[in-house]
């Protein structure tokens, strides 16, 4: 398995909850995800309450926009198949 796939290589460890509800992100998890003082992130949580995400709102915008991209290739290509007279 890759390393950086590896659970161990993705751990940073433990983080408390202060009185104002604030979370220090841990060095090495900020340096290796490139998160710096001022970037927003999205807070996502678990449907089951079962804990939360944070993701930063600029690779989750570009994450978008290659899924929108690449729908539109499908789209188009769905397109060009069904304009050659055959069922789809």
């Amino acid at each position: 398995m890759d390393e950086q796939l590896a659970l161990e290589s993705n751990f940073f460890g433990a983080a408390t909850v202060g009185d104002r509800g604030q979370v220090v992100i841990p060095a090495e998890a900020r340096k290796r995800l490139g998160i710096n003082p001022g970037d927003k992130l999205l807070v996502l949580g678990h449907p089951a309450g079962l804990g939360i995400v944070l993701c930063k709102i600029d690779k989750v915008r570009d994450f978008f926009t290659l899924l929108s991209e690449t729908l539109k290739k499908i789209d188009s290509a769905g397109d060009q198949a069904g304009s050659d007279g055959e069922d789809r």
